[in-house]
């Protein structure tokens, strides 16, 4: 018997995939591989069994758990952990084609397929992006988002049946939803089994279709979601809100919505992770001679002080006073960085003093080279 490949390496994930990353790797790979698609290829069908196989584990967290610590030798053992395939000969096609449909509700929304047929079918995932300022994402705020969607037609109450009549089994599969086919390869014959022709292999048929929907359960809508963002998020970040996609055909599951944040840029602080920057202008007098200044933070403002002979650019920090750490109770830090500031124009009397001073100072300047600035 040939050796297993790695369920990491059959999805073409890292190891620390989350679930929706091993959940996007396997559709894609069932949408290419489906004996459906491939007929005439039994090397696809074997793929597409490998690749169910790899996500049936790996979706699972105690499975995936056995796995990494055993490896293929965690559910190859009569009598091993439980969610095994069976012993040493894994998961069969049968096995894989019914998780296919299992995960994946039918085959409309994932082959384009669709019509009027009866059957219950997942409803697509959405995602929108929602604008906050840096103040907002330092709070944590609340938002309504209007979303353009599918949402269950009000007619038939999604069930699409006129009059909410709904679906039947469909009398061609029995409500399988799969009908048998013979493939001939070099080999000899290959039973498998593939969608049913007459319900598109959802199972069922709806024989008097709302005419609101035209069937399928479903009409283009709007819905209001109220989205509650955590303090300290950032640009990129996203949450994703189960059930809020659009609404499944014929009362099937909705689909998830991912909420993406853009946090705006702020005219006062510079954001670099959960720490902010901000800059303050000083005199160099003030330098020289040091200075107490106001400094604004999303607090307020507090008092700084800055010694006598700080160099320009040298950066003070402000513990606490940044951002908050998502899913800890602590905060970044406020980074003050102090600016020398010349004006532009100087009276005569500020220039003759100056110049004075300036004599007096000359000798002190120290020689070009490097680590002047703090």
């Amino acid at each position: 018997m040939a050796q297993k490949r790695d369920y990491y390496v059959v999805l073409g994930i890292d190891r620390d995939a989350g679930e929706p990353e091993i959940k996007k790797a396997y559709r894609k790979l069932a949408i290419k591989h489906h004996p459906d698609r491939n007929p005439d290829d039994p090397t696809a069908a074997e793929k597409f069994r490998e690749a169910t196989e790899a996500y049936e584990v790996l979706k699972d967290q105690q499975k995936r758990a056995q796995y990494d610590q055993h490896g293929h030798a965690a559910f190859e053992q009569p009598g091993g952990p439980a969610g095994g395939f069976g012993g040493m000969g894994g998961m069969d096609m049968n096995d894989a084609l019914a998780s296919f449909l299992r995960n994946f509700g039918g085959f409309g929304d994932i082959f384009g397929g669709g019509g009027g047929g009866g059957g219950r079918g997942q409803g697509r995932d959405l995602q929108v992006k929602v604008a906050i300022t840096l103040r907002e994402a330092a709070e944590g705020v609340h938002k309504k988002v209007k979303l353009r969607k599918q949402v269950a037609c009000a007619s038939c109450g999604g069930s699409g049946g006129a009059h909410g009549s709904g679906a039947s089994d469909c009398p061609e599969c029995r409500g399988s939803g799969r009908r048998r086919q013979v493939v001939r390869t070099l080999l000899g014959q290959m039973v498998t089994e593939v969608a049913c022709n007459r319900c598109g292999g959802r199972g069922s048929l709806v024989t008097d279709p709302c005419g609101a929907c035209r069937g399928t359960g479903t009409v283009r809508g709007e819905e209001t979601v109220e989205v509650r963002i955590p303090a300290g998020v950032a640009r990129g970040n996203y949450m994703d809100l189960q059930g809020r996609g659009d609404a499944g055909e014929h009362g099937g599951r909705p689909g998830d919505l991912r909420v993406v944040f853009d946090v705006g840029e702020d005219e006062v602080f510079e954001r670099h992770g959960d720490d902010l920057l901000i800059d303050v202008p000083v005199s160099p007098i003030d330098l020289m001679l040091g200075v107490k200044v106001e400094v604004p933070t999303l607090d307020g403002r507090v008092a700084l002080k800055v010694p006598a002979g700080t160099q320009t650019h040298k950066v003070f920090r402000l513990r606490g006073k940044g951002l908050p750490r998502l899913q800890r109770s602590d905060r970044g830090d406020q980074l003050v960085r102090i600016l020398a500031w010349t004006p532009e124009k100087l009276s005569a009397d500020e220039k003759s003093r100056l110049e004075t001073l300036r004599a007096g100072l000359a000798a002190r300047v120290p020689a070009p080279g490097r680590g002047l600035v703090d």
